[in-house]
């Protein structure tokens, strides 16, 4: 299967920003024939205050966001795996922060709402609390695009191992993790971590991101992208590094296979009380 990982710089413009994913993915389709293409975190909007985030979110199956990206998987006969966008919850003022996964006949394949909230503290003082404008989710989600089961995730869950344990018992062959990684953070942790979780998991670990600049009220905040694939013996098979694009690659069931026979982690797995 031919994959691509689109690298955005979204920001506070919710049209421009999917004007700009439709423009990628169209290139992608004429330049890779893309079977499979990955969205970063937010595609839709990053940025802004609560009430920003509130008058660009979405009911899903109305909004622009989605009519958009299942349209072009229709035409364009691809999976499109949504990155994430910002989901309405009639009656609540926070949102979800929500995956969207379409087959190549345009039908919603899965939904994902991210789970781990990112409330830190960066090591320059910056302090984050996404738990205060999003509502965390709680299930465990995969889905099959032809030959491979595909798990879901976002940004911050790269940090629990737990999460990408229990797709792999529900058999994921590879993992998406659409991401906004902060620029502090991401330097040092980013690259290590998807590849630990690749090789964990013995999984392709696909993580499409947002790259640049963007305003949080009066803060400008910066993600680090280098979007990437890594395969599950844990190499980065693809890599972007600064700004807008498109990285491609192809992902081969044989090498999943071969990886969980040499090193049959999952039949040894003990577990612990």
């Amino acid at each position: 299967m031919k994959i691509s990982l689109i690298q955005m710089n979204s920001r506070q413009d919710k049209a421009a920003n999917i004007a700009a994913a439709v423009e990628l993915i169209n290139q992608a389709v004429a330049q890779e024939r893309s079977d499979w293409i990955g969205l970063p975190e937010c595609f839709d909007f990053l940025g802004g205050l609560q009430a920003d985030k509130q008058e660009a979110a979405e009911i899903l199956g109305e909004g622009p966001a989605y009519t958009a990206m299942q349209a072009l998987a229709r035409r364009h006969g691809i999976f499109i795996h949504a990155g994430s966008i910002l989901e309405k919850i009639p009656g609540e003022d926070r949102l979800y922060n929500t995956t969207l996964v379409f087959d190549r006949t345009g039908r919603e394949l899965a939904r994902y709402r991210k789970i781990h909230m990112f409330d830190i503290t960066a090591p320059d003082g910056t302090h984050y609390c996404e738990s205060a404008s999003f509502k965390p989710g709680d299930q465990v989600v995969t889905y099959r695009a032809e030959d491979f089961t595909f798990g879901c995730a976002i940004c911050y869950d790269l940090r629990f191992p737990d999460l990408f344990q229990a797709l792999a018992e529900k058999g994921a062959d590879v993992i998406a993790l659409p991401a906004a990684f902060t620029l502090l953070t991401g330097k040092d942790h980013w690259e290590v971590l998807c590849r630990a979780r690749a090789i964990e998991t013995e999984t392709y670990f696909c993580a499409p991101a947002q790259t640049g600049l963007h305003k949080a009220g009066d803060a400008t905040r910066a993600s680090y992208g280098h979007s990437l694939v890594a395969d599950p013996w844990g190499h980065v098979i693809a890599r972007a590094s600064d700004g807008v694009g498109i990285v491609s690659t192809r992902i081969a069931r044989n090498a999943i296979d071969t990886m969980r026979v040499q090193i049959p982690v999952a039949r040894h797995k003990v577990k612990l009380r």
